[in-house]
């Protein structure tokens, strides 16, 4: 289904998101975690742009999926090419409701202030 040619996986996030999505028809649907995982790890690291510049999506993606570690381009991309792939990291952020205070091992205060929130999205380019 996925990597079925020539043209490299893009690895997205909400800020550029609308900027690939400039021309043409696209199909979208939601991904599980694993599904984002798999569809990842079947790319080679040459064949895959980073197109965020947010180290919190390269934390969900190493630390939290499970990805391994690989040295993946940056690349500012425009328009999506017909048939290209891309994986859409969406974080959101929420305040939290009750910011309770904890005393860390070193004994310095901190406060939860937010919560974040990700799921992922395939987006495919089909004309």
């Amino acid at each position: 289904m996925y990597n079925n040619n020539s043209l490299p996986l893009l690895l997205l996030d909400n800020s550029n998101t609308m900027s690939v999505l400039n021309q043409g028809e696209f199909k979208c649907h939601n991904l599980t975690f694993e599904e984002a995982k798999h569809i990842i790890e079947s790319y080679e690291a040459e064949d895959i742009l980073r197109c965020f510049s947010d180290g919190a999506v390269e934390t969900v993606i190493y630390d939290y999926l499970g990805v391994e570690k690989r040295e993946v381009p940056y690349k500012h991309i425009r328009n999506m090419r017909v048939g290209q792939d891309a994986i859409v990291f969406k974080l959101y952020i929420t305040p939290s409701k009750e910011q309770p205070v904890i005393q860390a091992d070193d004994g310095v205060e901190a406060k939860l202030i937010q919560h974040v929130y990700v799921y992922c999205q395939h987006i495919m380019r089909v004309s």
